[in-house]
């Protein structure tokens, strides 16, 4: 299979696995804190590619140090708690929508970071897009007025991280495979996330008995092993062989699962809050847009 034709592979591949993801963080939130959520991700996520991928570790070379410490902060470390503070105050559903403002924001911090330039379809975008996400957040708001629409704001931040990861994977590892770039973030921060889960009292508290807390660690498994181990690398190698923006739009498909799911678990999901995803969608799609 050509570079064309597996990029659209991985493309709808990662949009399920990415797309029960939110699901499976409403679930893992049952037993578990956020900041517990977070920090097992990446321990059960780093055991994971230690298992498969210790041996890739080889290929990283010194010049690679630097963009591998930044796209584990920016691309995983921030947005996996990010996500969980969010999931626990708003739907799933619309946090996933929230996320797939990752191709605008990977358009505006190529602009302003790295030199791309704009064309009048993009600046549309930009445009349209935050018009859409301001009335998917009020609508949302509204329906669901004993949530707190303040959480909001955490995907959006990590849809910046998560521009600026998929930036510099395409500019300083390019050179690197997928798996030795995967396993090197999580080489990265496991320690951290260790230390941050001791401190949150997760060891002195578990026991076997506790059914909903195991329950919640199998949720969490298997979000790390699929949602984070295995997507990560797909997508790492997704952003080799295509674009940023192409790869960044898998965002568009995630929403369709992770709504669908969102429903099946009891979310409300109204006519307003479509309308203003089209609204969104509409100006991720012209932000992407080339000049013709």
């Amino acid at each position: 299979m050509n570079d064309a034709n597996r990029r659209w592979v991985y493309l709808i591949v990662l949009s399920l696995i990415w797309g029960s993801s939110f699901i499976l963080m409403k679930k893992s939130l049952v037993g578990l804190t956020p900041i517990q959520v977070g920090t097992l991700r990446i321990s059960f996520t780093a055991i994971t590619l230690f298992i498969v991928g210790f041996k890739s570790l080889s290929q990283i070379k010194k010049e690679h140090y630097k963009p591998i410490f930044i796209t584990a902060a920016l691309g995983t470390f921030f947005p996996v708690f990010l996500f969980a503070y969010a999931i626990k105050g708003i739907d799933s559903s619309i946090t996933s929508i929230l996320n797939s403002l990752t191709p605008l924001n990977t358009l505006i911090i190529g602009a302003l970071i790295f030199g791309f330039k704009f064309n009048k379809f993009q600046k549309a975008g930009v445009f349209i897009g935050f018009l859409g996400t301001l009335i998917l957040i009020i609508s949302s708001a509204n329906i669901n007025s004993n949530q707190n629409y303040i959480f909001a704001l955490l995907p959006i931040i990590a849809s910046i991280g998560y521009a600026f990861n998929v930036n510099i994977l395409k500019r300083d590892l390019k050179d690197l495979g997928a798996l030795s770039i995967t396993t090197a973030n999580f080489a990265v921060m496991i320690i951290p996330a260790f230390i941050i889960l001791y401190f949150t009292g997760f060891f002195n508290t578990y026991t076997i008995e506790n059914k909903a807390l195991n329950l919640s660690l199998l949720y969490l498994a298997i979000l790390s092993v699929f949602g984070t181990a295995l997507a990560k690398t797909m997508f790492n190698k997704l952003v080799q062989i295509s674009s940023p923006v192409f790869s960044s739009s898998v965002t568009y498909l995630i929403p369709i699962t992770a709504v669908a799911l969102g429903v099946l678990d009891g979310e409300k999901f109204m006519l307003s809050q479509i309308f203003a995803s089209v609204i969104v969608f509409a100006g991720v799609y012209l932000s992407s847009k080339k000049s013709t």
